[in-house]
């Protein structure tokens, strides 16, 4: 994967992906960020509006967080991270070295339905990823 260079078609294959596999499936907002926190799509159901712009940078921030405990308990790294509210939860996914796939979603939806299409995401993604960039 080259990241850094990637073309028009590459990003709306990628918006793509995130629409049909998570959002459809009832996800309220998906966002890929690189570990910087910089957003490189984003996609949600129209009824879930927050900073996604704050949240990203908080994300990376929250997964550095981790991978640095992480390191600290002799692991290379923690993939995946899950918080769990009353109403919302929020899965973050490692899809690369350079990205970060973030859901989030309610109660209705359950993790293990979450993990599958995270999976199915992650995937498509780094397929996407991997062709060389063509506009």
């Amino acid at each position: 994967m080259n990241y850094g260079i990637l073309s028009a078609k590459q990003l709306k294959n990628i918006d793509k992906v995130l629409k049909e596999t998570l959002i459809d499936a009832g996800v309220k907002n998906a966002l890929l960020i690189d570990m910087a926190g910089n957003i490189v799509s984003k996609q949600d159901d129209g009824n879930f509006n927050i900073n996604t712009v704050a949240f990203a940078a908080l994300a990376a921030g929250n997964f550095a967080a981790v991978e640095a405990m992480a390191k600290m308990v002799g692991e290379s790294e923690f993939s995946l991270l899950f918080h769990k509210g009353e109403t919302a939860s929020i899965h973050f996914s490692k899809v690369s070295e350079h990205f970060l796939l973030i859901t989030m979603f309610h109660k209705e939806l359950s993790l293990g339905l979450i993990r599958l299409k995270v999976t199915e995401t992650n995937d498509a993604i780094n397929s996407i990823c991997s062709h060389a960039p063509d506009s």
